[in-house]
């Protein structure tokens, strides 16, 4: 590797890193334990600099790794021992907020909330909003198509990409689409790209397009004696025609925890209440906002819940989700653990709890559940706590298998906004026939002839 070191270094100078201490800190995602070592990393600032750092790894048979800000669940962004991380921390400049079109272009570096909140100094607003986004890079939402609360009423990444830059796996550079609010133009290249977890090549530039920001907000906090009766709650909210701007499911260890990790013990969560619902509607007018937070109370009522918490105002509205957003850190800290990402038509949630459970206690695992309720979006997160080491590497995998099945049956599938990655791709048969993991194949095939650019991430 001494001839290609000496490349990237001529090439980047300092941004070319390959000390032992760069190395452990590109070696992982926030997914598990899993951990690799690269030979090097790679910092270009420019379109030009990707491209010629990706058609020499082309030319001499390079594994690439593209590498954001590494707060992923997936194992999308663990490095290959024997290739490069290309990391977008350089790119990190918002190139243009377009009021007059609605629309912004950034480079893929830019902080999802850093990218949030530059739009709403204009008025504008960018909804997708991954737990992580105080931290996550807007590349990284491209490459897994990140969803967050907001996703159950504005849509997740994948519903605001216009166009991307990308460099190609050979090195070449595109455009996938156009800057254009409709395109009939031929095969949709932008939105196979979304989400494609850096499989099929490095993006550069995004172009996004913005809605005008909403002025009003309401947020409460309802807690329920029956954690299946929460997710029941969620499709009659629904039916009587109110659409949530964030619906969020918590059970009682998951606000529990979380309170723990934040030191923070001012939230009332009682003995018997098995889980919480966060709820958020928002709006440009207080008389239309209120009306619906009585229907949706009325709604509410007819269910087995306790005294709900509205927030008064912004510093409680943002307490409650800090407490949201901090649920999956606080589970980290407690034991390694295992997080499916499992997503079902919303009306089947209660079915979906109930067999997480069952499993739990046909294999002995203890879970944790939380997520987007509005979607039908559950992270269900298996605790290792004391279980044995033959438990935990040869008989949970089976739990997961019988969980993806089920999931499946139900009009679901594998992940609703976190991808397949490392973690996942075992299950792939479960969701897909041969025939369509063989076009996926074609597809990563035509993009990627050598199988160079994140090799291993999907399927083998």
């Amino acid at each position: 590797m001494k001839n290609h070191h000496q490349f990237f270094e001529d090439l980047l100078g300092e941004r070319y890193l390959s000390s032992p201490e760069t190395m452990d800190r590109f070696s992982h995602d926030e997914t598990e334990d899993l951990k690799v070592l690269p030979l090097g990393v790679t910092l270009p600032e420019t379109t030009g600099e990707v491209s010629q750092i990706i058609a020499y790894c082309y030319e001499n048979n390079i594994p690439m790794v593209p590498s954001g800000a590494r707060t992923g669940l997936s194992g999308g962004a663990i490095p290959h021992a024997e290739g490069i991380v290309i990391s977008a921390e350089k790119l990190n400049q918002i190139i243009e907020i377009d009021e007059l079109n609605a629309q912004v272009t950034t480079q893929p570096g830019v902080i999802t909330q850093v990218l949030q909140e530059s739009v709403e100094e204009r008025g504008l607003f960018y909804p997708p909003d991954p737990a992580s986004k105080g931290s996550c890079f807007i590349g990284g939402n491209i490459a897994e198509n990140s969803g967050g609360p907001k996703a159950v009423k504005y849509g997740v990444t994948k519903d605001y990409v216009l166009n991307l830059e990308m460099v190609l796996p050979t090195g070449e550079v595109i455009w996938t689409g156009a800057n254009v609010l409709k395109n009939a133009t031929g095969y949709n290249l932008t939105q196979l790209v979304v989400g494609s977890e850096g499989t099929l090549g490095f993006v550069t530039k995004i172009v996004l397009k913005l809605l005008p920001k909403p002025k009003h907000d309401v947020l409460m906090l309802v807690p329920f004696r029956k954690a299946c009766e929460a997710c029941a709650a969620v499709a009659k909210i629904y039916q009587a025609g109110i659409i949530p701007s964030g619906m969020e499911f918590m059970e009682r260890d998951a606000l529990v925890w979380t309170m723990n990790f934040l030191q923070d013990q001012t939230l009332p969560i009682k003995d018997d209440h098995e889980a919480h619902l966060l709820i958020e509607l928002d709006g440009n007018y207080p008389e239309i906002l209120m009306q619906e937070a009585e229907q949706l109370l009325n709604i509410l009522e007819a269910f087995d819940i306790d005294e709900v918490l509205f927030a008064d105002d912004a510093i409680q509205k943002n307490k409650l989700w800090r407490i949201r957003r901090s649920v999956g850190e606080a589970v980290k800290s407690n034991s390694v653990y295992k997080e499916e990402d499992t997503v079902v038509p919303r009306y089947q949630l209660p079915k979906l709890l109930t067999v997480v459970k069952s499993l739990g206690k046909e294999y002995g695992f203890k879970s944790v559940c939380y997520g987007h309720a509005g979607d039908g979006n559950l992270h269900v997160n298996i605790i290792r706590g004391d279980l044995s080491e033959e438990l935990w590497q040869n008989e949970l995998p089976k739990a997961i298998r019988k969980l993806f099945s089920e999931v499946v049956a139900m009009g679901g599938t594998l992940s609703g906004e976190h991808g397949i990655g490392l973690v996942q791709k075992q299950y792939m048969d479960i969701a897909f026939a041969p025939i369509q993991m063989n076009l996926m194949r074609e597809i990563k095939r035509v993009f990627d002839p050598k199988g160079l650019m994140n090799p291993g991430k999907i399927f083998d």
